[in-house]
């Protein structure tokens, strides 16, 4: 009787059909979610190619292309009157909101960590809903009326004040987070010391959060920076009015957009947020919860 042949792969290391089809079946989804990746990356990357070439194209379109190199564009954004303006207006904008939102949210998130309210954490969530609710076209005409009465319309600050008490709750949301996270024993200590609850609050609080404060003042600025529809509204007058509402009178005498002006004043109007971005998570990095690292 003669033993049955036997094929030259040992039986140890023989893979079973089911095995092969399970790591080709792998493969192909890895493959298949690689390939999906790229293409949604691919038309992420397309404004952000448009972004860095047109500005430096002479003739520029809404399609991406090697551009024509010259620095015509800023040349004309320089002699725009209004241009460089609104960019000022924005900075104004922007850090007035980052200063009145990180001051008032820092005490009011500082306040609510360490004193027991009753029904605190219900108040906080009520405001945070509040906040996403009621916000946009619904509040635009009663936010009109207020700032017409109280004579802060065509004005800056109106603005500001209007931006801060739509952020406030979310800032003091984050923040008290950062503030629940510092150990009490920090204050206890500066107390023997004799310190002043305003000098804790400044010297002992204030360096330990000092994350969640940049990591606040840089979320604000983008709120802020690219808002149309509250400055549009209580701004009237072209020499007060911030970029993003500027922008939309960028036109050529035939009625077109001028994508020059546009596409040169785009790069301008989106250095300063990308700056503050990268020297705040150069020099804090980006956390959203905990005051101290353990």
């Amino acid at each position: 009787m003669t033993a049955p042949a036997t094929s030259g792969v040992p039986a140890s290391t023989a893979r079973p059909p089911s095995a092969s089809r399970g790591v080709v079946t792998r493969f192909a989804g890895r493959l298949a979610f690689v390939v999906a990746m790229v293409t949604v990356g691919f038309f992420f990357a397309l404004p952000l190619v448009w972004l860095v070439t047109a500005p430096f194209d002479a003739t520029p379109s809404l399609t991406v292309s090697w551009p024509e190199w010259t620095l015509g564009n800023f040349q004309t954004l320089v002699e725009n009157p209004y241009a460089l303006r609104s960019i000022g207006n924005s900075l104004i904008l922007g850090f007035g909101t980052i200063a009145v939102t990180v001051g008032l949210g820092s005490l009011a998130a500082y306040a609510l960590s360490r004193v027991r309210i009753p029904g605190r954490d219900g108040l906080l969530y009520a405001l945070l809903l509040l906040s996403s609710v009621v916000t946009g076209t619904a509040a635009m005409v009663p936010l009109f009326q207020l700032m017409v009465q109280i004579g802060l319309i065509n004005t800056q600050t109106g603005v500001i004040l209007a931006l801060s008490g739509g952020l406030l709750p979310t800032v003091i949301f984050i923040l008290k987070d950062f503030m629940d996270s510092i150990p009490r024993s920090y204050e206890e200590s500066a107390r023997l010391y004799g310190a002043s609850p305003a000098q804790i609050l400044l010297h002992v609080v204030t360096p330990i959060a000092r994350p969640g404060l940049a990591f606040v003042a840089v979320w604000t600025l983008v709120q802020v920076w690219g808002t149309f529809l509250l400055p549009f509204i209580l701004l009237r007058s072209p020499e007060s009015q911030p970029a993003a509402v500027i922008m939309y009178t960028f036109y050529t005498e035939s009625g077109q957009a001028d994508l020059s002006l546009i596409a040169a004043f785009s790069l301008v109007f989106s250095v300063p947020v990308i700056l503050l971005y990268f020297l705040v998570n150069r020099r804090y990095g980006f956390r959203f919860h905990g005051g101290i690292k353990s």
